[in-house]
């Protein structure tokens, strides 16, 4: 089977006297600097101190800028750096119709073929407070529709 593949960069490091808030906030900036997807693991370290480890998928492209992030913005004094290689399935982007309106959906794709579709959660959570229904709601009824059209193509 073939995939698509790019390189990437994980960056990590052990914060164990990082607030909550300060986390929260580093996250946010790591996303809105380009980061691909970044998280926090809890880990214990050394004398028994609870802490977490935050690690970021970077492009490579972004990773020197996303490591001077974490060094200002976190007590860290170093950054871990690795470059994958990464698999991927294809992606399409399509919009679909509800009765609340539309929404986006992301159709995954091997070899060609769709083998799952999954609502965008933004215009969801929108639509759902807009109607004042439930968000399971509008995340199901997006995704009958997306696999209704799919069958019909």
């Amino acid at each position: 089977m073939e995939f698509e593949q790019d390189e990437v960069v994980e960056l990590a490091c052990n914060l164990d006297n990082a607030t909550g808030e300060l986390l929260g906030y580093v996250l946010e900036r790591l996303m809105a600097e380009g980061a691909l997807d970044a998280w926090f693991t809890p880990i214990q370290m050394k004398k028994n101190r609870p802490a977490v480890l935050l690690a970021v998928l970077a492009p490579v492209e972004r990773a020197d800028a996303l490591s001077e992030l974490l060094l200002r913005e976190t007590p860290t004094l170093g950054v871990r750096r690795q470059v994958m290689v990464r698999q991927k399935a294809g992606r399409e982007m399509r919009t679909v119709e509800t009765v609340w309106g539309p929404v986006r959906a992301k159709a995954k794709l091997l070899q060609g073929v769709v083998v799952s579709i999954a609502p965008e959660y933004d215009d969801c959570a929108r639509l759902a407070r807009d109607a004042g229904v439930p968000l399971a709601q509008v995340m199901d009824e997006a995704r009958r529709v997306a696999c209704a059209e799919q069958r019909d193509r």
